[in-house]
């Protein structure tokens, strides 16, 4: 701690990113990325980016990513946002669309980064236990509140609230914003897009950086009510005006040109899933129900930890949360076939010894 920190920073608890190791010959599944690579249109769209127009600014509002967004989802550009990455996408809604003075609400077993945002922006955090079999109860949803928020499917779970329960929490709280966070939402759910038209106060927001494979570009996209947009573009042009580069903003819009890429890679990990799925059943492990493109399961006879750190030493990474009702349970990114089959007979050898 600095002498020359303010009061406001030196009680902040930043979020902790999961580890991206440097080390070779590894079976990375612990942060979710997609095991398969971004569309190459993706990639020619970014190379052809690459010349004497990387001394210009990029366009301010990202038009054409918007249009290819609004296109993709059948809404207009009124109704899109793009920004940073969708962790910026969410600060800047965390700071634009929920009331101080009132709660809000979130999963109690959910996405981290929630109450640090709560925690940045001076606002009340209450989370609401998941019922016995980690699901989101949206009768849960109700009373005074600033806002609310949830994944889905959420994380680390992985487990998918269908549209009718997204609609009860909706309809419980017409005077408050409520955010669907769908960053894998594309591995086996139905998007809540469809039903901005009808809930002004419903913000969905994505990412590229999972179904899209493109992690490494930091593309985040919101689609609402063009009153919930006009907001955060208040807050973006007050914070950063140019929050896409030109390589950003021509490679996400490549990405959603070619459909075709997109699907066959879900529809990949969506088969590994569920091989894996039972794969892990068959070693004795609970695994509870994903539509995400990563499974959580636990093994009743073997602490996790311990667990986590053997596939570790047999180099290969996995996430252990050591947070109630979940430190008994590893969250593992599906795999290639292969990275998958490499985790199973490490959690072979281990079962065994």
């Amino acid at each position: 701690m600095s002498r020359f920190w303010s009061p406001f920073v030196k009680d902040l608890v930043p979020y902790v990113p999961g580890e991206q190791p440097k080390l070779d010959n590894l079976v990375k599944l612990n942060t979710n990325e997609n095991p398969y690579g971004p569309s190459p249109k993706v990639i020619e769209a970014i190379r052809a980016q690459l010349d004497d127009s990387l001394r210009l600014y990029p366009a301010p509002n990202a038009d054409d990513l918007k249009q290819a967004i609004a296109a993709r989802y059948g809404v207009n550009t009124a109704q899109v946002f793009v920004g940073n990455g969708s962790d910026e996408v969410l600060a800047h809604l965390f700071n634009a669309l929920f009331q101080h003075g009132k709660p809000v609400l979130m999963p109690d077993i959910s996405y981290s980064f929630y109450p640090v945002y709560c925690g940045l922006y001076g606002i009340e955090a209450k989370p609401l236990p998941l019922d016995e079999d980690f699901r989101i109860r949206p009768e849960d949803y109700r009373g005074e509140n600033g806002g609310i928020i949830f994944p889905n499917p959420n994380a680390p779970t992985g487990i998918l609230l269908p549209l009718d329960g997204i609609e009860q929490i909706l309809q419980a709280n017409p005077d408050s914003v409520v955010v669907v966070d769908e960053a894998y939402i594309d591995f086996g759910g139905e998007t809540a897009i469809t039903l901005v038209d009808r809930y002004p106060n419903l913000l969905v927001t994505q990412t590229l950086s999972k179904s899209r494979s493109l992690a490494g570009l930091r593309v985040g996209l919101a689609v609402g009510h063009a009153d919930l947009i006009e907001a955060l573009e208040r807050i973006k042009n007050s914070f950063n005006s140019y929050p896409l580069d030109r390589l950003a903003i021509a490679g996400a819009v490549a990405a959603f040109e070619d459909q075709a890429w997109f699907e066959e890679c879900c529809n990949r990990v969506i088969d590994s899933r569920r091989a894996l799925s039972e794969s892990l059943a068959g070693l004795g492990f609970e695994v509870l129900p994903s539509a995400a493109n990563f499974v959580m399961a636990r093994h009743p006879q073997r602490d996790a930890a311990e667990l986590a750190a053997g596939l570790r030493e047999r180099r290969v990474i996995v996430r252990h949360f050591r947070q109630p009702r979940i430190d008994q349970h590893l969250r593992i990114t599906v795999g290639t076939p292969e990275q998958n089959r490499q985790l199973l007979t490490a959690l072979g050898e281990l079962l065994k010894g």
